[in-house]
């Protein structure tokens, strides 16, 4: 089995996307954080003491999917043309979704889990003074696609 990061002798590399055309690309990713109802309660009547969780959330899942190829070895950076996100705020857990965009040679998925990832952590920062059982849970790749022409 060829493995696209390694080269012929098993050593990492990045993959040579030079070949491939620019394409607009579009990933959505999502997750949860399992938090409780002191913290939803806490969440609603805006008492927690570091501010509003679900701002900061927002704004360091931007930088953070604008970091990623800093981040994860051998991911392209890549320039990216929309990055938001979307808390839906539960009895007991919020779920967050984030939706990249670029223009670009190679896929987008990493920089959308990448957010969605930090925003969790994010999350659970701000609210940690209220509670530590909280989970942080199924993270992943909702949707991915490319289009040749816009």
């Amino acid at each position: 089995m060829d493995f696209s990061h390694l080269d012929s002798e098993g050593r990492a590399r990045m993959v040579d996307v030079s070949g491939k055309p620019v394409v607009r690309r579009v990933a959505e990713a999502g997750g949860s954080i399992l938090v409780g109802s002191k913290v939803i309660t806490a969440l609603r009547e805006r008492s927690l003491k570091k501010g509003d969780p679900l701002s900061a959330a927002r704004i360091a899942g931007i930088m953070a999917a604008k970091k990623t190829g800093e981040l994860i070895p051998l991911c392209h950076p890549l320039p990216l043309d929309h990055i938001s996100l979307e808390f839906q705020v539960k009895e007991d857990r919020i779920d967050i979704t984030a939706r990249a965009v670029t223009s670009a040679r190679t896929g987008v998925e990493m920089e959308a889990l990448t957010a969605v990832s930090v925003a969790a952590l994010t999350i659970y920062d701000m609210c940690k003074a209220v509670s530590h059982d909280m989970t942080i849970e199924n993270i992943r790749l909702i949707s991915k696609r490319k289009q040749q022409d816009r």
